[in-house]
């Protein structure tokens, strides 16, 4: 199984490396009021591809605060029991894991 998961690793090292080669020329980026940018075109690429993963991280944080508070809102006491009233079927709060979603 190691064997697989290091030839897969070298699969795809060896293929972004050949797209790195093959994609050496100089690319143009015109930003506004005629200001622009000049890179290769593998590293405009990759801007963008880390600049994108950036912006959906980012956008995932809210999303992941919320569900943690509510975990820690549900989190079972010492005795493995929910805390009083906290069950995710509790008339006064409401469900607990669909609030407005």
């Amino acid at each position: 199984m190691r064997i697989l998961v290091w030839l897969l690793r070298a699969f795809l090292f060896f293929t972004l490396f050949a797209f790195a080669l093959n994609n050496s020329q100089e690319g143009v980026v015109r930003w506004f009021f005629g200001h622009e940018w000049r890179a290769p075109l593998v590293i405009i690429v990759l801007l963008a591809f880390g600049l994108g993963c950036a912006v959906g991280v980012l956008a995932m944080v809210p999303a992941w605060w919320k569900h943690r508070r509510v975990a820690k809102r549900i989190a079972p006491t010492a005795d493995g029991n929910p805390a009083p009233g906290t069950a995710p079927n509790d008339p006064l709060n409401g469900p607990a894991l669909h609030d407005g979603i």
